[in-house]
């Protein structure tokens, strides 16, 4: 198993060396084409185009503490197996030992090119454009017999998961040294057998400790203004530099917003009154100038952040489709693929692909939508309300008690309703999160990126409500706007400082003082055993959290600034400590995570965007709770009934406004959009040869 000396100092020359376990992996980097069948090595790899003199190891598996010798060599064996035989058509090395309980899995180069044609991969062709990938035509693209630079690490990793995940039962079969009940039925999902027989345990990507720290040192350690988005897409994958990639645009893009706040709360005295009032939570002396004024700068903020929002959105659309063809996910294909492992159903054959697998009709789909989802989801928003209930009346009680007391005290407890109504949104919002899982689970979705939407829409529509629902019902119901700008207040403190304790302080402490001790390691340690450390991280939780912190910042700014210009400078002060925390988390604190590749942010994108657009709705009805306009009306210079047709014109004139911004701004440059037209072009030229060879054959 371990690798001669000659061999050591040759694996710091070729491509693959370096792999993930550390300087030069002696003791895994045997050569794929001298592993033997005895279960001391690498697998062997069928097609004579994919031995390769040092292997990169790629996954780690880890199995049960009841796996014998024989079931781990079947493992092995159905991992290493050609495809066309029902294997994963993949590299296993057993690790230690073929009685040791892990098993590192890598990729052979034909494995690999076949999952990136599958996937919709786009890659350079020889004349340097983007092309969709071929493996018919694999010899003409650039790079692509160094797998190490045609695919990024996360790709690799992530089509050693999409192989494995795909692995189904070409016939009934029971699983050697297991009991006579663990048997695979004919095209069950065998990997997610496995895993509920206790065989395979955990499946998780290998860090490679010098690429990590390399993009730490250019990511979150450094004075780096800029994020090394292709960096970061080459190690995590698109999905987490598309993350980052839009906190980084996001971030910079608050800066209009916060110098105009700044401003308005600077030179506007009844938004200095009206702050003072908001943390004193006492009427301050009204200021008598500038009464002939009709504008104030509460009326600039709401008409400056209904059209941000559009701009911002938009120029991150073409942003986005521009990163989507320089990381070759812009023509991705998920529809007639695999079903994902944990779709169940009976047997039948697919009408679209003709391939025998389990189907699920989307009645019952909808049926339990209809009969389970619903209502759940409904029961949460049902709680929501309780605690909206809860919270007013603790208001009404600390704002009588201020009224007796008139202390310091008293002020104080004036935001005690808010900040427990804060920790109960959140910890709603963290249960919620489980059921919707499992509620999404339930559904039995077939592809992946459907699972994906109707988890996140769940996420969504509860999130919405729970942190939007009680600010709608003080602007639009109680029409208090003293209490709204105290609970935005409130809500923009607490949360960040919830947040950056929860999400960093926490988890570097149970690190530092608890996880850490336990993977001391040296350089002389084997190679196994690092392995084995980085399976003692907690797994990364995924970016659900992040997004919808993005989420609800965004909608504190484009729906409720206008009664606190000072918004986005406390949202541009988080963001900026946030995208290092953010990276210093996912590289030091976590697993690394398994990520797909993706051609933008997804169903989050289109949330953004409708919250741009119920800006417009909000800002107007605050505008007509302006103080300045209702004082007008109060001293018969303008009649109520004005000022709503007033505030209905502004709204459509406005909604006009942002349809105009949104066509005026394509979503995605000319030279993107000719550059996906020719990838279509080709793609349909290349299955019309294709189509031609076979009836010819």
């Amino acid at each position: 198993m371990k690798a001669g000396d000659d061999e050591g100092e040759q694996s710091s020359q070729q491509p693959g060396g370096e792999a993930a376990g550390g300087k030069v992996q002696s003791k895994l980097s045997a050569a794929a084409s001298a592993a033997s069948s005895s279960g001391s090595g690498w697998t062997k790899v069928s097609c004579p185009c994919c031995v390769s003199e040092w292997v990169e190891p790629l996954v780690l598996l880890k199995l049960g503490p009841k796996v014998g010798p024989e079931t781990k060599r079947w493992v092995i064996k159905l991992i290493g197996a050609p495809q066309k035989d029902g294997g994963a058509g993949l590299l296993a090395h057993p690790g230690e030992d073929a009685c040791g309980n892990i098993i590192v899995v890598s990729a052979p180069r034909c494995t690999l090119l076949r999952a990136a044609e599958e996937l919709g991969l786009c890659k350079t062709y020889e004349n340097g454009d983007m092309e969709a990938f071929s493996y018919s035509d694999r010899d003409n693209f650039k790079d692509s017999d160094n797998m190490e630079v045609f695919l990024t690490s996360a790709e690799r990793q992530y089509m050693v998961k999409y192989e494995l995940d795909g692995l189904r039962a070409q016939r009934d079969l029971r699983v050697p040294g297991l009991s006579e009940s663990c048997v695979l039925l004919k095209r069950d999902n065998i990997w997610r057998k496995l895993g509920s027989f206790g065989v395979i345990v955990d499946t998780l990507p290998l860090h490679n400790p010098k690429k990590l720290k390399e993009l730490g040192e250019g990511w979150y350690a450094g004075n780096q203004l800029v994020q090394p988005l292709d960096r970061i897409n080459e190690y995590f994958g698109s999905c987490v530099a598309f993350y980052f990639s839009f906190l980084d645009f996001y971030t910079w893009s608050l800066l209009p917003p916060a110098i105009l706040g700044m401003s308005i709360a600077y030179f506007s005295g009844d938004v200095q009154r009206e702050m003072v009032e908001s943390v004193s939570g006492s009427k301050a002396a009204e200021d008598q100038g500038e009464p002939g004024l009709v504008i104030s700068g509460h009326m600039v903020q709401a008409v400056f952040s209904m059209i941000w929002s559009t701009v911002v959105m938009e120029l991150w659309k073409r942003r986005s489709s521009s990163l989507s063809y320089r990381w070759g996910t812009m023509n991705l294909a998920e529809r007639f693929a695999e079903p994902r492992p944990e779709f169940h159903g009976e047997l039948g054959v697919n009408p679209v692909t003709r391939r025998v697998e389990p189907l699920f009709s989307e009645g019952q789909r909808h049926l339990r939508m209809a009969l389970v989802s619903v209502p759940v989801v409904g029961l949460f928003l049902g709680l929501v309300v309780l605690g909206m209930t809860c919270f007013y009346w603790g208001e009404a009680r600390v704002q009588q008690l201020h009224k007796d007391w008139d202390s310091l005290l008293s002020k104080a407890l004036l935001y005690v309703p808010s900040v427990l109504h804060i920790v109960y949104t959140n910890m709603l919002a963290t249960v919620y999160k489980t059921v919707a899982q499992s509620l999404t689970e339930y559904e039995n979705h077939r592809e992946e990126s459907a699972y994906e939407n109707h988890l996140t829409g769940k996420v969504l529509v509860f999130t919405f409500f729970n942190y939007f629902a009680v600010l709608f019902h003080i602007a639009f119901f109680k029409q208090d706007v003293p209490l709204l700008r105290k609970r935005l207040a409130s809500l923009l403190i607490m949360s960040q400082l919830v947040n950056q304790v929860t999400e960093i302080v926490i988890p570097y402490l149970v690190d530092r003082f608890i996880s850490a001790p336990n993977r001391m390691e040296s350089e002389d340690d084997p190679e196994e055993d690092k392995f084995r450390n980085q399976r003692s991280l907690p797994p990364f939780p995924g970016l659900f959290g992040e997004y919808i912190e993005l989420l609800v910042q965004f909608g504190y700014l484009s729906l409720f600034s206008c009664v606190f210009p000072l918004t986005a400078v406390l949202l541009l002060l988080n963001n900026l400590t946030e995208i290092r925390s953010d990276a210093y988390k996912i590289c030091k604190l976590f697993r690394k995570p398994f990520y797909p590749p993706a051609s933008d942010m997804g169903v989050w994108q289109i949330a953004f965007e409708v919250l741009s657009f119920v800006s417009v709705v909000s800002n107007c009805w605050l505008l007509v709770l302006s103080p300045r306009l209702q004082k007008k009306c109060q001293d018969g210079e303008m009649s109520s009934t004005n000022l709503l047709l007033g505030a209905v014109i502004v709204e459509h004139f406005l909604i006009l406004v942002k349809v105009i911004l949104a066509a005026l701004i394509p979503d995605e440059p000319g030279w993107i959009r000719k550059k996906r037209e020719h990838i279509e072009y080709t793609s349909m030229q290349a299955l019309k040869h294709q189509k031609l060879q076979t009836e010819e054959s």
